[in-house]
């Protein structure tokens, strides 16, 4: 009955994002067929239709560059808000509910509205995508609590060792096994973290601990969906329909842990406890709805980014993005960083930066 309700719920899906295929100058030259036209008049046709692939390249570029400033922009959103959220409130296991809730009324409402195509989705369907589903699950809530106990750019030195995760697990559960250049990149990651940690002002064993629990959970997610998804789950199941109904998932799995790891009556204590420091009702919950506004917003727009990319692009992307929202958290809580963080986190994302090229190149 539970399944069949899931089920029916993600017939109201968001719309099919089909991957935008850039456009090719010389696709564009060998297939058109020119006109029969008057001989004065091919000339200037001549030129229009030589300029036209031009331009047409241009504008899928700067589309190309306006989802990657979206995706950065967003990205920094979230990681600010969600930290001054947590800094008010410390309830992660709520503010990571919010946060994946947000998002639902957003995507039921391109559904309905026919601005995206809905999903149709068998009950064997929504069973396939539960396991990936718990792995999104632990991704999310790792990442929260990661970030409540500790800085942004501690988190995400951390999660930069996603990769050593995710090669270890590559090779146990799929016995996928990859060119030893790319096993070597993983050695700057494993030690640019160790650098980072062992003299980071900000190091907690919780923030670490659930920063490692989060790559964990990604590499399963990633595993756990080659292993089952690898036929198709459903109609209009594009990436972001995708997305849509993992987080609807993963939202009915996080409510009874919630409930069970921070009772109501805790979350009024706490709540009531802020406010008698002099926080306002507004604040905190401008704070924690932007968070759940951003966290959907910058998983939708990265689709449309690295959806238009290759692979090699998609990794430099990636690296950026860390590099970016890093400086951005530390110039925006002021986060005191040793010299050796610093050295030790450019090492790690500089590995992971080679990871991802290596594994592109050499398998």
């Amino acid at each position: 009955m539970f399944l069949s309700a899931v089920a029916a719920a993600a017939a109201f899906s968001p719309v099919a994002l089909r991957r935008p295929v850039l456009a090719s100058p010389m696709r564009a030259t060998c297939t058109a067929q020119p006109a029969q036209l008057p001989r004065l008049a091919t000339l200037p046709r001549m030129a229009e239709a030589a300029a036209a692939p031009e331009e047409d390249g241009i504008m899928e570029t700067l589309k190309t560059g306006s989802f990657f400033a979206l995706w950065y922009l967003f990205n920094i959103g979230y990681n600010i808000y969600n930290k001054k959220a947590l800094n008010a409130l410390a309830l992660p296991y709520s503010m990571a509910t919010l946060q994946l809730a947000v998002g639902i009324p957003y995507v039921m409402l391109l559904w309905l509205t026919g601005l995206r195509k809905a999903p149709k989705m068998s009950v064997d369907n929504v069973k396939t995508l539960i396991p990936v589903s718990l792995g999104h699950l632990g991704t999310h809530i790792g990442a929260v609590v990661s970030l409540g106990a500790g800085a942004v750019s501690f988190t995400h030195i951390v999660k930069a060792s996603e990769p050593v995760v995710s090669a270890a697990l590559s090779a146990v559960m799929l016995g996928a096994f990859y060119h030893p250049i790319t096993y070597l990149t993983l050695v700057p990651i494993v030690g640019g973290v160790a650098l980072a940690s062992l003299k980071e002002l900000s190091f907690t064993w919780l923030g670490f601990i659930a920063a490692m629990v989060s790559n964990l959970s990604s590499a399963l997610r990633g595993i756990l969906a080659k292993k089952t998804m690898g036929g198709g789950v459903g109609e209009n199941m594009s990436e972001a329909n995708i997305y849509a109904v993992l987080t609807i998932l993963a939202t009915l799995w996080i409510l009874p842990i919630t409930f069970a790891m921070e009772p109501p009556a805790m979350v009024m204590k706490t709540i009531n406890a802020a406010l008698g420091t002099g926080l306002t009702a507004k604040y905190m919950w401008t704070n924690s709805l932007l968070a759940g506004a951003f966290y959907y917003l910058y998983n939708e727009v990265a689709f449309l980014a690295l959806g238009r990319v290759n692979p090699v692009t998609h990794a430099i992307g990636n690296t950026v993005k860390r590099v970016v929202i890093i400086i951005a958290s530390v110039i925006a809580f002021k986060t005191p960083i040793s010299s050796l963080g610093i050295i030790g986190s450019a090492i790690a994302i500089s590995g992971t930066l080679l990871y991802s090229l290596a594994k592109s190149k050499f398998g």
